[in-house]
């Protein structure tokens, strides 16, 4: 499918980061991601990188994700996953386990009212 083909595919527009490592860098670049279908993405970062360039995406809820630079303008760039992903997992909303929160926040009361002894929200 060429890149014009492409431009009818659905995808999500949506606010999140991602890290996004060039292939032969070792340091990643923290970037926007600006859509995201289950073929690719458009992502906003410091980049340098020309078309055709090998990288790799650790998009959460998914891990790293290889692909293709598949056109760049300004700070933005296009980037064609090599395998599907699936773009619902990515856009999953993080929660966050009780057990991994201190237990001091956990079971603080907002007030205790010392006369009754009874907490108050």
């Amino acid at each position: 499918m060429s890149a014009v083909d492409t431009r009818n595919v659905s995808r999500d527009s949506l606010f999140l980061m991602a890290d996004i490592t060039v292939e032969g860098s070792v340091h990643p670049v923290r970037a926007k991601v600006r859509n995201l279908s289950a073929g690719g993405m458009m992502a906003d970062g410091d980049f340098t990188v020309e078309r055709g360039m090998r990288l790799v995406v650790d998009l959460r809820h998914v891990g790293h994700v290889p692909g293709t630079v598949a056109w760049v303008q300004d700070s933005r760039i296009g980037i064609a996953f090599d395998k599907e992903i699936d773009p619902k997992q990515v856009r999953a909303r993080v929660g966050v386990s009780e057990s991994i929160v201190p237990t001091h926040i956990r079971t603080a009361p907002a007030f205790t009212d010392p006369q009754i002894g009874k907490r108050r929200l």
